[in-house]
């Protein structure tokens, strides 16, 4: 009798579940239609199209996520706040990055405006941690022309932005021209003894 009961158990269960066969068949027509998909290039991935508002939620959540796990574990400098960090940092700011991120009170640019999606404007408060900032700055993040600066800079030098940038939130443009004026040394001579660099 308990054995009965327990057959018929496990055959009700089995009857609220879709066959193998089933199962299988749907996964070709699904893998088939992602194929078709893509294929025919039916998402339309321009630059001057906006993502669906389903599609840029969740590439936001993605990029967020990603970041926020892969800088787990990374331990700013002691002396991340350090006016020669900064100095630096704003030395580069305003050769590799302005165009993009813009400066304190200036408009967008042409390639600013182009871009999506949007690079952030840096001057505008942001709720990064040094460590995301590295890492961001470091690797770059796919399909939004944030470059890996890491291929081509030191460590200490992506810190030096990162101290830089984490001051420029309420900078006026007059103390930002200031301090790009007052870096150490342009770009060039700060990477000529860079690895790989002549």
């Amino acid at each position: 009798m308990e054995e009965q009961m327990a057959q018929d158990g496990r055959r009700s269960i089995r009857q609220h579940f879709p066959s193998l066969p089933f199962v299988g068949a749907l996964a070709i027509v699904l893998a088939l239609g992602a194929a078709a998909f893509i294929y025919l290039g039916v998402y339309n991935i321009a630059a001057d199209e906006p993502h669906t508002p389903a599609v840029y939620s969740m590439l936001e959540r993605l990029r967020d996520r990603s970041i926020e796990a892969r800088a787990r574990g990374i331990t700013p400098p002691a002396d991340l706040a350090s006016a020669q960090r900064v100095s630096v940092g704003a030395g580069l700011y305003g050769e590799m990055c302005s165009g993009c991120h813009l400066d304190p009170g200036v408009e967008k640019s042409e390639m600013s405006q182009g871009l999506y999606p949007q690079a952030p404007e840096l001057a505008r408060a942001q709720d990064l941690t040094p460590a995301q900032q590295f890492w961001i700055i470091k690797h770059g993040v796919k399909l939004s022309a944030m470059p890996a600066w890491g291929k081509t800079h030191p460590d200490p030098l992506i810190w030096n932005m990162v101290a830089f940038v984490r001051k420029l939130p309420g900078m006026t443009p007059e103390q930002y021209k200031a301090l790009v004026a007052s870096a150490p040394a342009d770009h060039d001579e700060m990477m000529k003894d860079m690895p790989g660099m002549k």
